[in-house]
């Protein structure tokens, strides 16, 4: 069985979309294949890999209620290309927003199934993941962490000898643990949805999950944030940081 994981991120790399496609990638057994979508160039390298898939894991974000521009004129191409070469593969989604609900992506959802009712190929359902961006930042953050306990580790083992700090090894494990619970209802679904893909095709419908925040804490943490991902490019003060 072959599996084409796309990614239709208009990120060249760290984008949200490829960290969620490459967490289901290790719920899928089989031939997995992994291509990035951002223009017109990367069409036929996608097409070739598609001749001989038995299932399609789209992994993109919502933009203004549906698809991003770059991945409804790929469909376009992919529609005629499904029906001229009488294929019918399985498609599944992941789609994720900045929002706290999952259940945002739905608009994007319903386009997908009619895509796949137009092309003649297999709607067989997909995630919608609220807070997708939060989720993204979640994994620096512990990456981050990991080298900090690392030296502490390495520190301490100079100082006393003992590489096995039980203080810092306690302190990283309680941070894998928060991890895995901001992660607990995406990982239950990817689960889930891997199970339908390797059983060759089986319908999973339309889920919808979210980062484990409340959202009392998650609205101002996200403000937050993009307030200062706005100004590193120049969008509170476009005219004066934006390259011109």
């Amino acid at each position: 069985m072959k599996t084409v994981f796309i990614n239709g991120s208009p990120k060249k790399k760290i984008s949200a979309s490829s960290y969620l496609s490459a967490m289901q990638r290790l719920f899928v057994k089989g031939e997995k294949v992994t291509k990035q979508l951002r223009n017109k160039n990367d069409y036929e390298s996608i097409f070739e890999e598609l001749k001989d898939a038995d299932a399609i894991v789209l992994s993109l974000p919502l933009y203004v209620d549906g698809l991003p521009s770059h991945v409804l004129a790929f469909l376009e191409e992919a529609e005629m290309f499904f029906r001229e070469n009488d294929l019918h593969p399985n498609l599944y989604c992941i789609a994720n927003n900045g929002f706290i609900e999952g259940r945002q992506n739905e608009p994007l959802m319903q386009v997908l199934e009619n895509f796949c009712f137009r092309a003649g190929i297999n709607w067989r359902g997909g995630i919608g993941i609220g807070g997708g961006v939060m989720l993204n930042v979640t994994r620096f953050v512990f990456l981050v962490q990991t080298a900090v306990y690392i030296i502490m580790l390495i520190i301490t083992g100079f100082q006393t000898g003992n590489y096995f700090h039980e203080g810092v090894i306690s302190a990283f494990l309680q941070n894998v643990g928060v991890l895995l619970f901001f992660n607990a209802g995406v990982i239950f679904f990817f689960i889930r949805m891997g199970i339908a893909i390797n059983r060759r095709g089986k319908d999973f419908g339309k889920h919808y999950t979210r980062i484990l925040i409340p959202s009392f804490i998650f609205i101002p943490f996200a403000n937050l944030f993009f307030l200062i991902y706005s100004l590193f490019k120049g969008g509170l003060f476009r005219g004066w940081l934006a390259k011109k």
